[in-house]
């Protein structure tokens, strides 16, 4: 009997060749499903995947070097989320700190339901040199490695301790990392030794493979059931999520809404699933949500949830739904999901859910003064946001709702705006006018500091040209700026919009909210009575940038800025500008509650009357049964 043909490799070249190999396919397009891998090498990985790596080529896996192995996930993340889940990036890291800098990412990534490949090196499966440098002795449990702090935070999870077992473990993790339901973070763990064992390989494990993403389509009968709740529902209302943009949905739900007349809320995930000046377009939900998208909720009796997985910002801690007769109908591909809020589900791909309740609504339209209603809401919100991005003087200091004002009038369409955590998102979701799906790129599943820039750079490799925003206050910049190196490294025009208020801004205004008197927020010097409330810290973040190899555009007034900002947008290089804003509070205040448990007993009066208003408040929380 004829034996299959073989190739001898290592665990570790086998890999890359094999990752090489793999597709992703939906709608006839085909896209790399492993489009290069981020690096830092140490004694875990050199001689295995590095070498590896040098000897694939470039042609065959494109390598890119990260200064942070966190970032480097953050980096895949943002490349992920341009491509609609379609295309991921690999990770590769040295055993001990450099595999526990992937946590953060990890947990990133699952989170938000979009894929990165993480390869951390591990110890010795032979156990011939115990312990490793680097090495966790668990006294108890031999075969625990730091790598197993990746447990919960991956989809899927293995340590490849002899060669044939990579096989299975490499296609079960293209598996996850294509499926829209599973995907996240995937970890193979490898053990130094074995990454540079050599095995004979069948050449049909590096065949070229297509991993289908599927569209799958609605049950008739819970079709059907959303049909009927519809077209009872007096006031309907569509919380768009992410899922719209994963499964480029956007048309789809597009015609819906001007079929029928359902006004569209958007979270975080989803801003940009309808353009913004679309009539029935808005805006934000929940707690950071606009006045005219809130107001419609508390009265909606129906939510029409697509997408989303209904964090608390989302629902305002469950205070939001506030109609006696709300119900919920969910379409989501993920089971999970669709079933929150005691809904009415529909398990299916969002594009070919829309389209077919398009098709099964034929006729149907809500009535005349109710599109009326929230149309007129839209209007005055517009008046509102006007105000928040105008400035009487623009030779004075800019506020921060004035800095995205300066910036909303030099964007074009398809450029990406990018932010993660701060005062910035909800400022973001009340008032950007998203003109594009791809546009308005928040990270509010896991609002994880530094994201932004590597975020950019993953972006710009997903869509070499596009134009990118990476906005940073001094908190978040602080975190993580080491990918400016990276950017500078490899030509990429990223735009830093680096906001300087001297500290934690949000969590400063919360702290006060519940009675926390903003302590510990602020970049201060320490004063006599022990307290950080002296002169502001002497640090020069535009230095910084400028130090790393950015272009720094420092800007002082609103008209200094709005130059900064075209400047940058027409610079092929690294560009920051930097702008140090006016503390006045001009963003229009919460339009829904938020749950942050309050002390129950304090002696300090603000925690006290904080805790007035929390009980207040957490009554009106219900749960939807």
């Amino acid at each position: 009997m004829s034996q299959s043909p073989t190739r001898r490799l290592t665990v570790a070249q086998a890999l890359v060749r094999f990752l090489s190999a793999q597709y992703t396919e939906r709608d006839g397009v085909r896209h790399r499903l492993i489009a290069g891998t981020w690096g830092i090498f140490g004694h875990g990985n050199v001689a295995g995947l590095g070498q590896a790596l040098l000897e694939a080529g470039e042609e065959t896996m494109p390598f890119h070097q990260g200064r942070n192995e966190q970032s480097m996930v953050h980096a895949a993340v943002g490349h992920a989320r341009q491509l609609n889940r379609l295309s991921a990036q690999a990770v590769t890291t040295s055993i001990g700190p450099g595999a526990t800098n992937l946590v953060t990412g990890a947990a990133l990534a699952t989170i938000n339901r979009l894929p990165v490949l993480l390869l951390p090196g591990d110890y010795f499966a032979t156990r011939t040199a115990d312990p490793l440098l680097q090495q966790l002795e668990h006294p108890t449990e031999a075969d625990v490695s730091v790598n197993d702090t990746l447990r919960p935070v991956s989809r899927y999870f293995d340590r490849i301790t002899r060669p044939e077992a990579l096989i299975p473990a490499a296609l079960n993790a293209m598996r996850v990392l294509a499926d829209p339901v599973d995907t996240g973070a995937v970890t193979l763990a490898l053990p130094q030794d074995v990454q540079a064992e050599a095995y004979d390989w069948p050449e049909e494990f590096f065949a070229e493979r297509v991993w289908n993403v599927r569209r799958p389509l609605p049950d008739p009968v819970e079709l059907a059931e959303a049909v009927r709740a519809i077209r009872a529902a007096r006031r309907p209302l569509i919380v768009a999520g992410g899922g719209v943009h994963h499964s480029e949905a956007e048309a789809a739900l597009r015609a819906l809404v001007d079929a029928t007349g359902i006004p569209v809320a958007s979270t975080q995930a989803g801003k940009g699933s309808l353009r913004y000046d679309h009539p029935a377009d808005l805006g934000g939900i929940g707690h950071t949500g606009t006045a005219v998208c809130d107001d419609i909720a508390r009265t909606a009796d129906l939510i029409v949830g697509v997408g989303t997985r209904y964090t608390d910002f989302t629902t305002a801690s469950n205070t939001l739904f506030q109609s006696p007769d709300v119900r919920f109908v969910n379409l989501n591909v993920a089971a999970f999901d669709a079933h929150k809020l005691a809904a009415r589900t529909v398990v299916c791909d969002a594009r070919a859910g829309l389209t077919a309740l398009t098709e099964a609504l034929d006729g149907h339209r809500v009535d005349e003064a109710y599109e009326a209603e929230y149309r007129a809401g839209k209007e005055r919100w517009e008046q509102v946001v006007e105000a928040a991005y105008s400035a009487a003087d623009e030779h004075a200091v800019p506020t921060q709702t004035q800095v995205l004002g300066a910036l909303d009038s030099v964007v074009g369409d398809e450029d990406v705006v990018i932010n993660a955590a701060g005062s910035l998102p909800g400022d973001l979701h009340k008032l950007w006018r998203a003109r594009s799906p791809r546009q308005y790129h928040l990270e509010y599943g896991y609002s994880c500091m530094g994201y932004e820039i590597p975020a950019g750079i993953g972006v710009q490799q997903a869509a070499p040209g596009t134009v990118v925003w990476s906005l940073v206050g001094d908190g978040t910049y602080l975190m993580m700026p080491t990918e400016i190196v990276t950017a500078v490294q490899e030509g990429l025009p990223v735009n830093l919009v680096l906001i300087q208020n001297h500290g934690y801004a949000s969590i400063g205004g919360l702290s006060e909210s519940v009675g926390g008197e903003r302590f510990g927020t602020a970049y201060r010097y320490r004063a006599a009575d022990g307290t950080f409330s002296g002169a502001p810290l002497p640090v020069d973040l535009a230095a910084n940038a400028a130090s790393l190899g950015m272009d720094v555009l420092r800007a002082k007034t609103v008209k200094e800025l709005r130059d900064a900002l075209a400047a940058a947008r027409a610079s092929d290089r690294p560009t920051c500008v930097y702008v140090e804003t006016d503390p006045t509070p001009t963003a229009p205040p919460a339009q829904a509650w938020w749950d942050v448990p309050v002390a129950e007993t304090a002696s300090r009066p603000a925690a006290v009357e904080a805790r007035t208003t929390y009980d207040r408040e957490v009554a009106n929380q219900r749960r939807h049964l």
